[in-house]
Formats: C-alpha cells, structure tokens, sequence
C-alpha cells in the first residue's frame, strides 16, 4: 500500500480511511476530531492511524 500521498499532505495528523485503505473521510489534530469528521460522511466505523511527522527506518538486531 503507497500512502505516501497521504503522509505528505498530513503528517503530524490523526486520519480516518475508507475501507479501501486509501480514501481518507476525515482528519484531525486529535483521534476524536478524525472519527468526527469520519462520522458526518455516514462512516461509523474507520480505520484510523496517526500518520507520523517523520519516516524513519528501524533495522533490529539480536
């Protein structure tokens, strides 16, 4: 999945998507304020993430 749209216009944002993964239906400073907005488009149910302000890379060890 390329959400790489999505991370540029909110980053640092709570997003509520689609079933599909990749419609966003609301977005927020908080996760109550997404689901909100989510909720007005008859979406009673999203997925929600908080898109991160940085992509970083974590390579783990043993």
């Amino acid at each position: 999945m390329d959400w790489t749209k999505i991370y540029k216009k909110y980053k640092g944002l709570w997003v509520a998507l689609a079933d599909d993964e990749t419609t966003v239906l609301g977005f927020g400073k908080t996760l109550k304020e997404a689901i909100s907005v989510a909720k007005k488009k008859n979406n009673n149910n999203p997925i929600v993430m908080r898109v991160p302000e940085n992509i970083t890379t974590y390579v783990g060890s043993l």
